[in-house]
C-alpha cells in the first residue's frame, strides 16, 4: 500500500489547527468542530520529523522500536499522524504526554445535569495549570449524554487532547458511550482512591463524573487526583494491553465494530 506522506501531514496539521481553534473560540456544538489545513514539509528519514511549525511530528515509523504494550514518550507539542494513532492502537502502545508535571489538554463535556459541575471543572483545570477544552453544554436546556461523551473520547483519540473529563447526572451513560470509541479508556470515579486507581491501574484517559452522586469538594478532589497521576508499573501496563486487545478483536479491519 502506498503512504502519502503530505496527506498525513496536511491531517495532522489540520488537527492542530483545530486545536487552537477550540482553545480561543470554543466549540458551538461537538458536531462541529474548528478545523484548519496548512502543507507542511515532513522527512520522514528522521527518527522524528519535523513539522513546517518546528514542532516533533510522530509518525508510524518512530513506534516501530516500542514493544506491543509498552509506552512511547510525545513531546507536549508534537503531532501524532493518524497513522501513528492507529499503529499504537493496534500495538497496544502508550503514547505518554501526562503524568510528568507538563501541561495538560483536557477535553471537558457534559450533559445538562452536568453543566453546573462543568463549569467548575473547566476553572479547575485553568487553575491547575492545564488547557481546558470546553466540548459543551452550553446551558442547561435537555441535551443528548452520548453526544458529549462521544466528542470528548474522539478529542483524546483524535490526540487533539491528552486526558478527558466527562460529566451527567450519574457519570454511567457518558462512561459508557466514551468507551465505545476505540482507544479510550473512561472510568466513572466517586472518590480519590477510585481516581487514582484507575489512573495507575487502568491508564484511564476518561474520567466520568456523575454530578448528582458527589460533593462538590469530592469532585474537586477527583480532578486534581486524576490528572496529577501517571501510569503505574509495567505490570499495568501489560493488563491494559489486554484490554487493547479484547477491542481489536471486535474490530473489523476499517475501524468500525463488527
Amino acid at each position: 500500500m502506498q503512504i502519502d506522506v503530505r496527506e498525513i501531514a496536511r491531517r495532522a496539521a489540520g488537527r492542530v489547527f483545530a486545536e487552537r481553534g477550540l482553545l480561543e473560540h470554543g466549540q458551538a456544538h461537538p458536531a462541529q468542530p474548528t478545523l484548519g489545513g496548512v502543507h507542511v514539509a515532513v522527512d520522514v528519514s528522521a527518527p522524528a520529523a519535523r513539522s513546517g511549525g518546528g514542532r516533533e511530528l510522530v509518525t508510524e515509523q518512530c513506534l516501530a522500536k516500542t514493544a506491543a504494550g509498552g509506552t512511547y514518550l510525545v513531546a507536549d507539542n508534537a503531532i501524532v499522524t493518524p497513522l501513528a494513532l492507529e499503529e499504537a492502537h493496534r500495538r497496544g502502545i502508550h503514547l505518554s504526554r501526562s503524568g510528568q508535571g507538563t501541561r495538560v489538554r483536557v477535553a471537558i463535556g457534559a450533559d445538562h445535569g452536568g453543566f453546573a459541575l462543568k463549569k467548575d471543572v473547566v476553572a479547575w483545570v485553568g487553575e491547575l495549570g492545564h488547557q481546558a477544552h470546553d466540548f459543551g453544554t452550553r446551558d442547561e436546556n435537555p441535551v443528548d449524554y452520548p453526544d458529549f461523551a462521544r466528542a470528548v473520547a474522539e478529542a483524546i483519540a483524535g490526540g487533539q487532547c491528552d486526558l478527558g473529563i466527562v460529566i451527567d447526572g450519574a457519570g454511567i451513560g457518558s462512561a459508557i458511550a466514551a468507551n465505545k470509541v476505540p482507544g479510550v479508556r473512561a472510568a466513572t470515579c466517586c472518590d480519590v482512591a477510585m481516581a487514582k486507581n484507575a489512573r495507575e491501574h487502568n491508564y484511564a484517559n476518561v474520567l466520568s463524573l456523575g454530578a448528582r452522586m458527589i460533593t462538590r469538594a469530592a469532585a474537586h478532589d477527583i480532578v486534581r487526583t486524576f490528572l496529577a497521576t501517571p501510569h503505574g508499573e509495567e505490570r499495568h501496563g501489560k493488563r491494559v494491553a489486554k484490554i487493547s486487545d479484547i477491542e481489536r478483536r471486535y474490530m473489523r479491519g476499517d475501524g468500525a465494530r463488527a
